[in-house]
C-alpha cells in the first residue's frame, strides 16, 4: 500500500492511497481519514429527549441532530460525549448506555461514530464553541419520532440513535 497526503486540516485529512484488492489487483483510492466521534440521544428524567437544531454550512442550513463531537487523540468515546453534552446542551450524563458504533461514509471515509443514550442528566454550564449556532429543543420522544417519520431529520446518526433507542425502550 502506498499513501500520499493530499490535504491535512483541523478535522480530517485526505490521502490518495493504493490498496491491494481481494483478487490481487491494485487500485488507487482517495480517502478521508477522520479521528472518529461520539454522539448521544439525551433523555431527560421526565422522558423527553433533547434534539438540537444546528447550523451546518456543508448542507447550507440548519438541521435536526443529536449532540456529537470529534474524538481528541486517545480520548475515550464516553468522555468525548460527556464533554459535548455539557458544551452543546448544558447537561452532564449520570448514565451512558452504548447503542452502537456506526460507519457513516464507508465509501470514502474511515470515521467511526460511537452512539449512546444519555440519561440521569444534571444541568451544567454550557460552553458552545465560537462557530457553533445550536438551539437545544426538549420534546416528547414521540414528537422526535414524528419528525423522523415526516422526513425532517436527515442526519444519519440521529436517525439511527432514535430508532435504536425506540427499540431498546420498547423492550423494557
Amino acid at each position: 500500500m502506498s499513501d500520499r497526503k493530499i490535504f491535512t486540516g483541523r478535522i480530517f485529512s485526505v490521502s490518495r492511497e493504493e490498496h491491494c484488492l481481494p483478487d490481487g489487483r491494485r487500485a488507487t483510492f482517495e480517502l478521508v481519514r477522520h479521528p472518529g466521534g461520539a454522539a448521544a440521544l439525551p433523555i431527560l428524567n421526565d422522558g423527553r429527549v433533547i434534539l438540537i437544531r444546528q447550523f451546518r454550512p456543508a448542507v447550507g442550513g440548519t438541521v435536526w441532530e443529536i449532540p456529537a463531537g470529534r474524538l481528541e487523540p486517545g480520548e475515550d468515546p464516553a468522555d468525548c460525549i460527556t464533554r459535548e453534552l455539557a458544551e452543546e446542551i448544558g447537561y452532564h450524563p449520570g448514565r451512558l448506555t452504548r447503542l452502537t458504533t456506526m460507519l457513516p461514509a464507508v465509501g470514502f471515509c474511515d470515521e467511526r461514530l460511537f452512539l449512546f443514550l444519555a440519561r440521569e442528566l444534571t444541568p451544567v454550564p454550557m460552553a458552545q464553541e465560537e462557530d457553533e449556532f445550536i438551539e437545544a429543543v426538549p420534546m416528547a420522544f414521540e414528537e422526535a419520532l414524528r419528525l423522523l417519520d415526516a422526513g425532517y431529520i436527515g442526519d444519519g446518526k440521529t436517525q439511527l440513535a432514535l430508532l435504536l433507542a425506540a427499540r431498546m425502550l420498547a423492550e423494557k
